[in-house]
């Protein structure tokens, strides 16, 4: 990515399942690329759509842009402006999960019950787990917020 990118590269962190260690996921890596603004994210994008990446627009999901690559291994990546609430969030969620196991196995048995109720319907089983991310993003603000 960075050699894609050249001057246009900026904090690249791995986020979703994969990220977090023990943590049952689907076989994709979900990956964001912090930039500058939305504007910059649209001209990367066209970068990445030259080495196999399908661009998606926002994907129901303000404030990014979302491209995949199926081949040959199972990639999302999210360009958005590092320090915007995407970027924030994201990365609250996931290092929250990295550091409080008995959260992630509680997530791990969500995703497990709605992987199986919502099995052909992507939209429905992200928009049943999502009160649990809010909730886990607002404990680790507070926990930010009071230096822990």
């Amino acid at each position: 990515m960075e050699a894609a990118l050249g001057e246009r590269a900026g904090a690249i962190e791995h986020v979703g399942g994969t990220a977090v260690p023990g943590l049952d996921a689907k076989p994709i890596v979900d990956l964001m690329l912090g930039l500058e603004s939305l504007e910059d994210g649209a001209r990367c994008a066209r970068l990445f759509e030259g080495v196999g990446y399908e661009q998606r627009g926002e994907a129901g999901v303000p404030g990014r842009i979302f491209l995949r690559k199926f081949t040959p291994y199972r990639y999302h990546l999210s360009l958005a402006p590092a320090g915007g609430e995407f970027w924030e969030c994201h990365l609250l969620f996931r290092d929250y999960l990295r550091t409080h196991p008995a959260t992630a196995r509680e997530y791990a048995r969500l995703k497990h019950e709605l992987a199986g109720r919502y099995r052909y319907d992507r939209e429905a089983y992200t928009e049943a787990k999502a009160g649990f991310v809010e909730a886990v993003v607002r404990r680790a603000k507070a926990a930010r917020e009071r230096g822990a």
